[in-house]
Order: C-alpha cells, then structure tokens, then sequence
C-alpha cells in the first residue's frame, strides 16, 4: 500500500509541480473552491497523474479536515498569499488555517509536517504578511509535531505568474520598478520540490531529516535591474530600468487599500516583494539533500521556454 500525503493548496503552481513530480504516493489534495477543484481535475487529467484524490474542502472545517489527515503519513502545506482582500486575510490564510491543520493531526499518524514560508517571515515583523508567517512557523514549531519549515524568497516556474511579469518587464523598453537596487535571489521551483519529496522520502524510510526553520534561495543574488536585463539578453531584447522611490509606491498602495476592497497592491505587499534576499544557500541545501539550479538555468527554463 502506498503511503498517502495531504497537501493544502495544491492548485497551486508549487501544488501542480508537486503532483507532475509524483510517481510512488497517494495524494490527497485539498482545495477551497469548486473552480480550483475542476481546474487541478483538468490538469491532472491532461497531464495523466495518477493516484491523486481532489477534494473541496474548507480549510477551517476541523472536522472534514480531521477526516482526511487520518489516512496520511505525510502533510504538505502549501498555503499562503502575499496580498489580502476581503475573503481571504493573512490572519485566516496563515494563522487560523495552520491551527485548524495542527488540531486535525493531533492523535493521527501524520509523522511530518512541510510548510512553505517567505524568506523574511518574523512573528515581530512590522510587516503583516511577515509577521502572520512568522506566527504560523510559531504554532508549527510549538505543535509537537516534527515540522521541516522552509523559507523561501522569489519562486520561478514554467507558466507561474513571477516568471510571466519578469519576461513581461524584460519585454519592455522602459520598465519602471520600485527601488531596482533592490536585492533578488530567484530559486528554481523544481528545487524546492526536490527538497519536499527527498524529505517524504526520508521521513517514510524512518531516516534522519532535517525539521525546525531552514532558510534556502537560488544560488544567485542580484539586483532587480540585473535581474530584468539577464532576462532581456537572454530574450534578446535591449531594456532600460528605471528606479521609483518605495515611499510613492506605498503612498499609492494606500490610497489604493482606501479605495478599493480587493486593490491590485497593498503596502504589505510591496514590502514582501522588496525584501533585499542575499543569503547563502549552501549550509541548507547540504542538509536538504539538493543541488541548485544555475540561475541562467532556471531563466531557460522558465522565461526562455
């Protein structure tokens, strides 16, 4: 019998990578709407992924949830959003859905926890898309449960929407940016998914595996204007970047946020999205058990295709 893992927002572009990339499990994946239920159906069809069971679930629906953890070895929580609106907080997102998925798996026989976090997440983070993050990897780290916490910054994929608006800046003769000084360190989406199955693996085989917070990026740290100008040459194309102070981008996020119910940025937002990311992934990738993509690499394969 194979062993089953849930995971939550698997309609996701990390949750459909997950299940491509799936060969010897069972999935149970969770979604909140019927829309994601028909799409994730319509691409697990398309894409001939076998052993996977689609199911509608609200997230704080403690007792469907429960239900559905007691068949699982393994959880895998990949929700999470970096802009609110009227459905969906980061209070309910990230905090609220976390403590209904502990409270489910207490007395089950889940035997590990993977969370995808943000490089940056603090619980003290002034903030609020850090600091709910950083209350999440809090209740997690407090559970009892072993929990592999992985911070992560920009994530690239084929078709996802960060490598969909950086070939569209590149695209652009003019691109004008939010503090192009800003530091990017772009990790492959692949790499994080390496990361996840060699830790389910692991974790099924009774092996030694990393738990608590493990901060990983690409191998690569540069600004966002290097970052948009590798992007042109590899498209061929010429682009010139030009730098807008944050304070005007965060006084038009908040007349937007006055404006709007669902406004198109936020300041919370643009704070995730300017996070200077200069890390060494070195020390975490060794202990995941993962070799990086090379960021020309990564760029082939997710903007170049």
């Amino acid at each position: 019998m194979k062993a089953r893992v849930l995971v939550t927002g698997s309609n996701g572009n990390l949750g459909k990578k997950f299940l491509l990339s799936n060969s010897n499990l069972d999935i149970c994946a969770l979604v909140r709407s019927d829309k994601a239920k028909k799409d994730l159906k319509i691409f697990v069809r398309h894409n001939h992924i076998e052993n996977v069971e689609i199911v509608k679930c609200d997230y704080l629906d403690l007792e469907t949830v429960k239900k559905l953890v007691s068949t699982c070895s393994y959880v895998l929580h990949l929700v999470g959003i970096i802009k609110e609106n009227k459905k969906n907080s980061f209070d309910l997102v990230h905090k609220k859905t976390t403590k209904t998925i502990l409270e489910a798996i207490k007395g089950s026989s889940v035997k590990k926890i993977c969370y995808i976090s943000l490089l940056g997440a603090k619980e003290n983070s002034r903030n609020t898309c850090f600091s709910s993050r950083g209350s999440a990897e809090k209740f997690f780290l407090n559970s009892g449960v072993p929990c592999l916490i992985l911070q992560v910054p920009m994530v690239l994929s084929e078709g996802d929407y960060a490598s969909y608006a950086l070939k569209k800046n590149a695209l652009s003769k003019f691109n004008f940016t939010f503090r192009k000084l800003s530091l990017e360190q772009p990790i492959y989406a692949g790499d994080i998914i390496k990361a996840i199955k060699v830790d389910i693996n692991k974790c099924l085989n009774k092996e030694p595996s990393p738990s608590g917070i493990r901060v990983v990026a690409g191998p690569t740290s540069l600004t966002r204007e290097q970052l948009v100008k590798k992007t042109a040459e590899l498209l061929k194309v010429k682009v010139k970047v030009f730098s807008l102070p944050l304070l005007l981008g965060n006084a038009l996020a908040t007349i937007l946020e006055i404006l709007f119910p669902n406004p198109p940025t936020s300041r919370a937002m643009l704070g995730v999205l300017d996070h200077d990311d200069n890390i060494d992934p070195k020390p975490a990738c060794k202990e995941l058990g993962i070799e990086l993509t090379p960021l020309e690499e990564m760029l082939q394969r997710t903007i170049g295709s």
